[in-house]
């Protein structure tokens, strides 16, 4: 009977003792579900692994900004990002299964032709602003005529730099061979080339030329966003196999990839420390590619008649086909944001 008449005290502390309890109680349930919520959300992202054709060119960095921005993840994916010494070392990662999209050279759309187990989804780039032709300052390159016999450097062959060398000395008239080309794969692998005087001069991309211009090294001799106008010197490719499993994905990583482009238009020294730091440059590289290069993106990813028509011609003319395939099977604009 004396538990029937605890003093008022006694009862009130059992009853904050069993609110205590209680409130305790809903702390966990509401920190498990939270725990939940937050294991379903990461689950929910789908991975998606990125290959770009050279870790330093600047046409590839909306990648780079999506995946570190989260705008991406605000699309439901995992971005793995990785780069490779040219399109061709990109490609066979994609043909051997290690990559799902692949952000590469207009160029590249041949290997789709012969087979590659990809297609071109979008439009990355037009005009080849991106790629130029650097000399030694002190070197026996001082004009273009200089070039005939001389050996310039790309990154692989069959490449967009490995074309771009042919059409320049195609230009003067020497034929697809008049100039010397040699594939030494990266960026870093060429410009020690050119200092130790290995080479005449490198095409590659704005990065390394303008690196090599601020160390006094490198000249800048021809800039081919100047000379061609009608093609997609980028283009972003997808696997075959994330196009028949996971259409959905693509069209995500797409509308990130714009989400991106429009996040460094709004977002100039956001963008150049990303830039700068994944790219391993100093800022002032990374700057200049900035305001020089943003208005290469193609804002829509559609692709150009004109363009695609150059970049037959190309296959033809880097020996890859007799006849310019039908390039309307090796691309397509399906899963482009409406």
């Amino acid at each position: 009977m004396a538990a029937l008449h605890r003093p008022a005290e006694s009862r009130n502390r059992s009853r904050g003792r069993a609110g205590v309890t209680l409130l305790g109680a809903f702390l966990i349930g509401a920190l498990a579900a939270g725990s939940l919520f937050t294991a379903a959300a990461a689950q929910a992202q789908t991975k998606i692994r990125v290959g770009k054709a050279q870790a330093q060119t600047f046409a590839f960095i909306p990648a780079d900004v999506g995946a570190q921005t989260g705008l991406f993840k605000q699309r439901g994916l995992d971005v793995e990002i990785s780069s490779f010494a040219g399109d061709a070392r990109l490609l066979q990662a994609l043909a051997a299964d290690g990559l799902d999209i692949a952000l590469g050279g207009g160029p590249t759309l041949a290997f789709a032709a012969k087979g590659a187990p990809m297609l071109a989804v979008a439009a990355l780039a037009d005009a080849p602003g991106t790629i130029m032709v650097v000399v030694r300052r002190d070197g026996p390159v001082k004009t273009e005529d200089d070039l005939e016999g001389r050996t310039l450097s790309v990154s692989t062959a069959g490449s967009l730099t490995y074309w771009l060398a042919q059409q320049l000395s195609r230009s003067h008239g020497w034929g697809p061979d008049g100039i010397k080309i040699v594939t030494l794969g990266s960026s870093a692998a060429q410009a020690a080339a050119l200092k130790t005087n290995q080479i005449d001069g490198i095409v590659t991309e704005s990065s390394t030329v303008f690196r090599l211009e601020q160390d006094g090294i490198g000249r800048i001799l021809v800039r081919f966003g100047d000379r061609i106008k009608d093609f997609h010197v980028h283009v972003i490719y997808a696997s075959r196999k994330l196009i028949d499993s996971n259409p959905q994905a693509v069209r995500a990583f797409l509308a990130g990839w714009f989400d991106s482009v429009a996040y460094m238009r709004d977002h100039k020294e956001q963008t150049i420390d990303i830039a700068a730091r994944v790219s391993d440059m100093p800022k002032s590289i990374a700057t200049r590619n900035y305001e020089e290069l943003m208005p290469i993106f193609n804002p829509t990813g559609r692709f150009n008649p004109k363009a695609l028509d150059a970049l037959s011609r190309s296959f033809v003319e880097l020996g890859l086909f007799a006849d310019a395939p039908d390039m309307s099977k090796l691309y397509t604009e399906a899963y482009l944001p409406k």
